[in-house]
C-alpha cells in the first residue's frame, strides 16, 4: 500500500482547511489529520468511525497512520487495519 502521508514542516498551526491532503490518514476524504502525536492517537481511536470509505482507502489510511506514528513516536499495536475496527 502506498503511503501518502508526509510530515508537515511549513504548516505549524495551520487551520484544517489549509492542510494539504498528505496530512490526513484518509487523504481523499480529508479525514483524520495526522499533524502530531495526539492526532495520530485520535486517528487510531476513531478509525472505525470513518464511514463511506472503501477497504482500499482503509488500508491506505492504516499505512498513513503507521507512518505518522513512527514519525511521532506513537506505538501502534494493531498489525492490520481490521484490528482497529474492533
Amino acid at each position: 500500500m502506498q503511503i501518502t502521508w508526509k510530515p508537515l514542516h511549513d504548516h505549524p498551526g495551520s487551520s484544517r482547511a489549509a492542510l494539504p491532503d498528505s496530512a490526513f490518514a484518509f487523504p481523499k476524504e480529508r479525514k483524520e489529520p495526522l499533524t502530531d502525536a495526539a492526532h495520530v492517537r485520535s486517528a487510531i481511536a476513531r478509525f472505525g468511525e470513518v464511514c463511506g470509505v472503501t477497504e482500499a482507502e482503509r488500508a491506505q489510511a492504516f499505512a498513513n497512520i503507521k507512518a505518522a506514528a513512527g514519525y511521532y513516536g506513537v506505538n501502534v499495536s494493531a498489525s492490520s487495519w481490521h484490528d482497529l475496527l474492533a
